[in-house]
């Protein structure tokens, strides 16, 4: 299974694509979709939705695992991402592309162990898991990474459920 990890964002957007064969995850590209400060908010918008179609057809992943957004202290910067995490999900939908979304204890329960982990930990096990040389940069890669590993291990579980 081709699993593609988002990690949403609207100045940057991490990516992860994982294969996952039940027991073994293996790297296939990581990195990062980035959008400058400086342009409109609908410009934006477009090179995410572009940048996202690109990865999409290029890789062809078979899911999708994304961050389930929740809303802090600014609302705008949240609604700025959930509009950015919006053309990320429609460009995967219009692919048929099947989306689970994570909350970032459950991406730590699933990665360390321990849903209140460090994000320092949670990068440490990511290289591990993945026999990584070094923590993927920027942060947002990472993070798309271990959301990968994420619904792998989820769907893992669910298969596992249905017998």
């Amino acid at each position: 299974m081709r699993i593609l990890g988002i990690d949403p964002g609207y100045a940057i957007i991490g990516y992860g694509i994982l294969e996952y064969d039940g027991a073994r995850f293996q790297t296939v590209a990581f990195g990062a979709i980035t959008t400058p400060a400086g342009k409109p908010f609908t410009e934006r918008l477009d090179i995410i939705y572009r940048d996202m179609c690109t990865v999409l057809d290029t890789y062809r992943p078979d899911c999708m695992g994304i961050e389930k957004l929740f809303f802090n202290t600014n609302q705008k910067t949240g609604i700025d991402v959930a509009q950015a995490r919006g053309v990320t999900v429609l460009a995967a939908v219009q692919r048929g592309i099947p989306i689970s979304e994570y909350t970032p204890l459950q991406v730590k329960q699933s990665v360390v162990g321990y849903g209140r982990a460090e994000k320092k930990q949670v990068m440490e096990m990511t290289r591990r898991i993945l026999g990584l040389s070094k923590v993927p940069k920027p942060d947002d890669t990472a993070d798309a990474l271990a959301i990968a590993i994420c619904h792998g291990h989820s769907s893992k579980s669910q298969r596992l459920n249905l017998r």
